[in-house]
């Protein structure tokens, strides 16, 4: 038999057993590619409109989706570095070091509102990690009341009634998104108040 004989016979079944090939691989190929698509849709439809925002971290100024908290405990507060409550700070460090793994997020958002925050974002970053170990989430420095408030801070104010009245005011937002509840400054984050409302918050499905 020729080699151009065979070659006529193998070439032909070569190129239909590689088009078969490719007809199975094709659709994982593109299962495989939406997959990841679809989880980030489903992401985003499930997280409750309070979350729906983006921000800048603190560190890096890299925008962060605060979707990605969906389904935790969420405490957020406004934050200052040259504040009578700044020592707070180890108090929210130590909340989020003992109820992260249950669960727990804390996000701060440095503001001057108050005129105690003038430090650069570097600055900011830097105290916080080297006065008070601070590893809890961060955001580069924004404004928490009137017409200037973040879009968060707004909806926070509007669905508790309350804005902040001074550094360290307090937001705790339910699993699901649904419910806030509001705590002034002088709250202390490792008082048993505020404890017991993590601890029920933390319970809830």
């Amino acid at each position: 038999m020729s080699d151009s004989f065979t070659a006529r016979i193998i070439l032909p079944l070569i190129c239909q057993a590689l088009l078969g090939l490719a007809a199975l691989t094709g659709p994982l190929a593109s299962a495989q590619a939406a997959a990841p698509a679809a989880t980030t849709i489903a992401q985003t439809a499930a997280c409750p409109t309070l979350l729906k925002h983006n921000f800048l971290r603190l560190q890096d100024e890299k925008p962060q989706d605060l979707c990605q908290y969906s389904g935790k405990v969420v405490v957020v507060v406004n934050t200052a570095s040259f504040c009578g409550f700044t020592p707070q700070y180890q108090g929210l460090e130590a909340l989020y070091s003992q109820f992260k793994d249950k669960g727990l997020v804390v996000l701060g958002f440095p503001s001057n509102d108050f005129s105690q925050e003038s430090g650069s974002n570097k600055e900011i970053a830097d105290f916080c990690a080297s006065t008070f170990g601070v590893k809890f989430p961060m955001f580069t420095k924004t404004n928490v009341t009137g017409k200037q408030a973040n879009p968060l801070f707004k909806q926070l104010a509007a669905k508790t009634g309350t804005a902040p009245s001074w550094n360290f005011y307090k937001y705790v937002i339910s699993r699901d998104g649904q419910s806030v509840i509001s705590f002034n400054s002088m709250t202390d984050p490792k008082g048993r108040q505020f404890l017991n409302e993590i601890d029920k918050q933390l319970a809830r499905p």
